[in-house]
């Protein structure tokens, strides 16, 4: 008798739990997805999330405050005041950006240095006037730059061995804002979402038809207004961060020789490697954004080597090859990505 009310007990118990799981399988199905549009640092925001209410107000004021931290354009943001050397302490933005960027600039031995800030002002593609250094000039300016001679105390405060220092994180604070609104979405319970920031995107879950997201990568074409939108090629993603940067769009013409806006930190002049976009997935996208430049920076063999090294890593590099047309290189586990489910 008392083995029968045990399995009465567990068979009313299985069945509780599988309605259960059913009520919040379907409470799930019927939250609807947002989708939220805007401007910031200088480019457009696209967000889809499931939740049952619209989240922008939350989403465009963590965006501002990200802006007021590390925006080189914003004459009050905290990168603007510490590159004037004002006494000012560092926030949370600022220092979390700082210290990844020192590790993969570590790693990448300064392919990747967001002390190139003067260099890239020097070429005309930052945030003060410039245009066309002679070699005096980019001598001149490598004195000032290296990823060695900036460091962040335990307390917060940034040292600089030379006072004329300058910071620019445009190659990595896009990637970080794109993880803080994911943060925030998750905090604010959204389990399936997409943060995509000027191009760096992070997506959790899946899309509103209960797919993988897909993310196109452009086809790489000179392309100065943006107006191109062909697809080399659509990843089918989830749970990860990705990032692409290229030299089609950002680039100008002099006495016939195009220079492209990717500064080398350890030569001072425009790359002029085969690669025209790296696009990297990584655990988290601020990542992915530092080591995309890291690889426009390497070119195409050095880039190879280094994601031969990292399994963490997955990578596509399209790039020209002698005869001018346009190839591509995968690592191993970007394959995967090319498939549907």
């Amino acid at each position: 008798m008392e083995k029968r009310d045990n399995r009465r007990t567990f068979l009313w118990v299985a069945l509780l739990l599988l309605a259960t799981i059913w009520i919040l399988a379907r409470h799930q199905r019927e939250v609807p997805f947002q989708t939220d549009n805007g401007l910031i640092f200088g480019t457009i925001y696209h967000i889809t999330y499931q939740h049952d209410r619209n989240l922008k107000a939350e989403i465009e004021t963590a965006l501002h405050r990200f802006d007021g931290s590390l925006s080189p354009f914003n004459d009050t943001a905290t990168i603007t005041r510490i590159n004037r050397n004002e006494a000012v302490v560092p926030d949370t933005f600022f220092t979390n950006v700082f210290r990844r960027s020192m590790e993969i600039s570590e790693e990448t031995d300064g392919a990747f240095d967001i002390t190139v800030a003067p260099l890239v002002n020097a070429w005309g593609f930052g945030f003060k006037q410039g245009r066309f250094p002679d070699s005096l000039m980019v001598d001149s300016l490598l004195q000032l730059t290296g990823y060695r001679k900036a460091s962040l105390t335990p307390e917060g405060e940034v040292l600089k061995q030379d006072p004329r220092m300058m910071f620019s994180c445009s190659a990595v604070a896009k990637g970080y804002a794109v993880d803080v609104i994911a943060q925030l979405l998750e905090r604010a319970g959204c389990r399936n979402f997409m943060v995509d920031i000027g191009g760096e995107v992070v997506v959790r879950g899946r899309n509103a038809r209960n797919e993988l997201w897909r993310i196109g990568i452009n086809k790489p074409v000179d392309d100065s207004l943006s107006r191109n939108q062909e697809l080399q090629m659509v990843l089918h993603i989830q749970d990860i961060g990705i990032a692409t940067s290229g030299n089609y769009r950002n680039y100008y013409y002099k006495d016939g020789k195009k220079y492209a806006h990717t500064i080398d930190p350890r030569t001072g002049y425009p790359v002029q490697h085969s690669i025209l976009s790296a696009t990297v997935i990584a655990r988290d996208c601020m990542s992915a954004d530092a080591y995309a430049t890291a690889f426009m920076v390497m070119g195409l063999e050095e880039a190879e080597r280094f994601t031969a090294s990292r399994p963490d890593l997955d990578a596509c590099f399209i790039y020209s090859d002698e005869e001018g047309n346009l190839q591509t290189y995968l690592t191993a586990g970007m394959q995967q990505y090319l498939k549907e489910e």
